[in-house]
């Protein structure tokens, strides 16, 4: 069962929030909000991962260069629309709602950075966006973190967020992660928008490597449908309100950093696959035993993405056949005679050959829980990975085949 954290547990030092209703997808009577906006007190060091899709949405050719150089205030999300292929107007427009904000808060352009969420190849409505921004800017507080997390959704069936508090250089500093994502999630990157902030003191330089592995075991390592995006997008943002001796690289205080950010960036994967467009299954793919770590992915990936691995999920249907064929066409090494599988602790592959019938009957069992894991041997060597993945339903094509009506 998914908890939402309380409300006060996403506040953070020198962060404020807003959320409104700015009718992006011009739905009769629609009141949800859908256009959010997050704001450091100051200029913010930052990092950030975007999708490895050849066709980028706007917002991320505007956002791009501007987290490459070191420096955000300020982030600007509208949901309802990806604000992707279209093209040079779409270019001017996510540019124009930067201009705006900036105008409005009396920042340089530069720290501003836009994403946008939703159906793919219509005219974002940037009148509709203009005009939220002088509300959003008047209603900031810090205490509405989980209207943002509301804000951003466009399939999800609930907010994802999640907090750490880890003391670095004798101060409490906080990390606070909100992210969307329910379909079209794959690696490189799932399917996203993901927003991570933090009241220590922390330079980009140190950051960006902390991100982007951060992110290879989290958000690179879960998959709802073999999709990915024109519009992921996570930001990692440092203002150093809690006042805290700068971490330095290498230290206990980056060690102990790195693990709560990690933390806070595998939580919201988790959710993201527990969320999966119809999914009624989180399934962890634990490879152990490959040549090495990256083979290791590379197989779980396999497993991960399969359909028919998934389509099996859902039908509580312990074919370990699929799961072992799917390791087979990975590309890694692996000696079908060395192989063993379990379904949580039930073991039905040993050296590549069946354990029985009645080891089948109690996998079955395992498969009837909201949450299992598949764990998969192929001794080889040290390498393991871990992968995250749902079940594949009816109500996935049902929720896809409607996402424009």
């Amino acid at each position: 069962m998914v908890t939402e954290l309380n409300e006060q547990t996403l506040a953070v030092k020198g962060f404020t929030f807003a959320a409104t209703a700015a009718n992006i997808k011009g739905v009769a009577d629609n009141k949800r909000d859908d256009c959010a906006l997050i704001v450091s007190q100051q200029p913010a060091c930052c990092a950030g991962v975007f999708t490895k899709n050849k066709v980028i949405a706007a917002p991320l050719l505007v956002t791009k260069p501007r987290i490459a150089a070191g420096s955000c205030q300020a982030i600007l999300v509208n949901s309802g629309n990806a604000n992707a292929c279209t093209g040079q107007q779409g270019l001017d427009d996510a540019k124009s709602c930067s201009q705006a904000l900036a105008a409005q808060m009396e920042i340089d352009e530069e720290l501003v950075a836009v994403a946008s969420t939703g159906v793919i190849g219509v005219p974002l409505p940037v009148e509709r966006v203009l005009g939220a921004i002088p509300t959003l800017c008047s209603a900031l507080a810090a205490e509405t973190g989980r209207e943002v997390a509301a804000a951003i959704m466009t399939t999800d069936s609930y907010r994802k967020t999640s907090s750490r508090t880890v003391e670095i250089g004798g101060e409490q500093c906080r990390i606070v992660g909100i992210a969307k994502g329910a379909g079209m999630i794959h690696p490189n990157m799932a399917t996203m928008l993901g927003f991570v902030l933090t009241d220590a003191a922390v330079s980009s330089d140190l950051l960006q490597p902390m991100l982007s592995t951060g992110v290879d075991d989290s958000f690179n390592s879960i998959s709802v449908d073999g999709d990915t995006s024109t519009n992921d997008m996570v930001l990692l943002l440092a203002n150093g309100a809690a006042e805290n001796k700068p971490v330095a690289a290498g230290s206990d205080d980056a060690k102990r950093f790195k693990i709560a950010l990690d933390e806070v960036l595998l939580d919201l994967a988790k959710m993201i696959v527990r969320d999966g467009e119809g999914a009624t299954k989180l399934v962890q793919i634990k490879l152990r035993g490959a040549e090495n770590d990256a083979q290791a992915k590379v197989a779980a990936r396999s497993v991960a993405t399969s359909s028919l691995v998934k389509t099996a999920f859902f039908g509580e249907d312990a074919n370990w056949g699929r799961i072992i064929a799917a390791v087979g066409y990975s590309g890694v090494e692996v000696d079908p005679n060395k192989i063993d599988i379990f379904f949580d602790d039930v073991q039905v592959v040993a050296n590549g050959l069946t354990t029985g019938a009645r080891q089948e009957e109690l996998a079955t069992q395992v498969l009837k829980k909201a949450e299992f894991s598949v764990q998969i041997d192929i001794h080889l060597g040290a390498g393991c990975a871990d992968y995250y993945t749902s079940d594949l339903t009816y109500d996935y094509v049902k929720i896809n085949a409607d996402y424009r009506t």
